[in-house]
């Protein structure tokens, strides 16, 4: 087998994928009992149970399967469960078609989607652009690569302007006529699927194009192949997976006149390569008080402008600023639950919201600040015994801390992902290391941007910069995270909050 981004270029190559008993083990091993079958009606629970027996006859079939470059049929078949996305339920186009495949074959899947991820690691294939499914990147990394550069164009008082662009149907589109690895070629032609609704299944219909969503290996070959969206882009470019924004600096019509030319340039991509374009969910973001709120479109069809912007899960405005965030937790994060079982629901369905990507969106206004810790405050009021408590000493008592404290330990945890190279990327971009006397410090001290305006000033990467000086050698020595968050946290219990 082989892959490469340029042919003849030996060593970037992946020319074999050995299949060794103790990976299906492990493979097996991750399993978990409850996940759903494919169309063979193979049972997780029966593979984990027998996997002594059954490993090494597996090794026999994957290693068969790929020296032969056939996938058994079915290995290809799929009960396609549509899961709700947003919108109108009576329509079709808001539901998410997941393919429920066969557990075995997602086993073969898997080590082969890890040597693939290994080598593109290896050889650096993937653009650092793409963020979803890379080691070291997420949704949080997207948008502070992404967003430094806005964050400092607009504290300047400059503009910027994004555009936020939509595959149509995305992972359905992929023509496997452009795959050229016999098995993968194999794995993606003559699929079937046949949609599951509450037992009733529908006859069997032939997969014409796509990867299948709910497959291990499918998001990994979908950003294989819209790697090279990139090439030719001047403007600032940024992807998870399908999803995709560009941007630029906004100072005068050339600028815009630039940004359009690349818009021009991702759409011819899209035409040769049979990815579409949803104009319709396309959507213009204009950043900056002096904008002048320039019209871009893609295929002759005018973008829509945006006043709000879901990014990854959180709500971007055009000022930058977290407010509308807050709000949308304060709206709907608190109704009335039973007091026994609200707790647990709020550990598990409320406050991972509040956390998620926070170190991006964190509030800096005090009022923000209370309203958010309200969520929370509220909570702990309803539960039995603890109303006529001061605030602090219900949180002892349910064994909690406050979401300020919480904002705090994730901005110090993410920092320690940059500076030990577990986040990727261009650490010199993001942080300053501080040149100054080293043994007056924790030995990893950071200084500041110098940035004019306070939307600047309370950006990631400079707001935490002194709490993060205030840490001990001890904490900031740490050789791993799982460590470095113990030694976080003792450190942290010795302050007041």
């Amino acid at each position: 087998m082989s892959l490469t981004s340029e042919p003849g270029k030996e060593e970037e190559k992946l020319k074999n994928i050995t299949i060794r008993k103790v990976d299906v083990l492990k493979k097996i091993n991750k399993l978990k009992k409850t996940k759903s079958p494919g169309p063979d009606e193979i049972f997780p629970r029966v593979l984990k149970e027998c996997r002594e027996q059954i490993s090494g006859p597996l090794v026999n079939l994957f290693t068969k399967s790929l020296d032969m470059g056939v996938v058994p049929d079915l290995w290809k078949q799929a009960n396609v469960v549509p899961i709700f996305k947003t919108g109108d339920r009576a329509s079709a186009s808001n539901y998410r078609p997941i393919s429920l495949t066969s557990v075995v074959g997602k086993f073969l899947e898997s080590i082969i989607a890890d040597s693939i991820r290994s080598h593109l690691e290896k050889s650096i294939l993937i653009y650092d652009s793409q963020h979803g499914f890379t080691k070291g990147k997420s949704c949080l990394t997207n948008l502070q690569t992404f967003f430094r550069k806005v964050f400092e164009v607009v504290d300047n008082d400059e503009n910027y302007d994004v555009i936020y662009l939509d595959f149509s149907k995305a992972f359905d589109r992929v023509p496997h006529q452009r795959k050229v690895l016999n098995w993968i070629k194999s794995w993606l032609t003559d699929r079937t699927q046949r949609v599951s609704v509450d037992g009733v299944k529908s006859e069997w219909g032939r997969v014409t194009s796509g990867v299948p969503q709910g497959s291990v290996l499918g998001p990994l070959l979908f950003i294989i192949y819209i790697n090279d969206l990139d090439t030719g882009i001047s403007s600032d470019i940024s992807k998870f997976a399908d999803d995709t924004k560009i941007g630029r600096q906004i100072n005068s019509g050339q600028d815009a006149n630039a940004l359009q030319e690349d818009l021009n340039k991702l759409q011819g991509w899209s035409e040769k390569w049979q990815m579409k374009f949803n104009t319709s969910k396309c959507s213009v973001l204009n950043i900056g008080r002096t904008n002048t709120y320039n019209v871009y479109s893609l295929n002759n069809i005018n973008l829509e402008k945006s006043t709000c912007e879901r990014d990854r899960g959180v709500l971007v405005s055009p000022d930058l600023r977290p407010r509308k965030q807050v709000l949308g937790f304060i709206s709907r994060s608190v109704s009335n639950k039973s007091a026994e079982v609200l707790l647990q629901l709020y550990l598990s369905l409320v406050r991972p919201h509040l956390d998620y990507a926070v170190q991006f969106w964190c509030p800096n206004y005090r009022m923000d600040i209370n309203s958010l810790e309200s969520v929370q405050l509220r909570m702990t009021k309803i539960i039995p015994g603890l109303r006529n408590l001061p605030y602090q000493d219900r949180l002892k008592k349910l064994n909690l801390h406050s979401l300020e404290r919480r904002r705090v330990r994730g901005d110090m945890i993410e920092v320690f992902k940059w500076v030990k190279g577990i986040n990727k990327g261009d650490i010199d971009k993001d942080f300053i290391i501080s040149e100054q006397d080293k043994t007056r410090s924790n030995g990893f001290k950071l200084d500041k941007f110098r940035f004019r305006r306070e939307i600047g000033r309370n950006w990631f990467t400079n707001r935490v910069v002194d709490e993060w000086n205030k840490l001990s050698n001890f904490v900031v020595s740490a050789g791993t995270l799982k460590s470095f968050k113990r030694r976080l946290d003792r450190f942290m219990d010795d302050r007041e909050w």
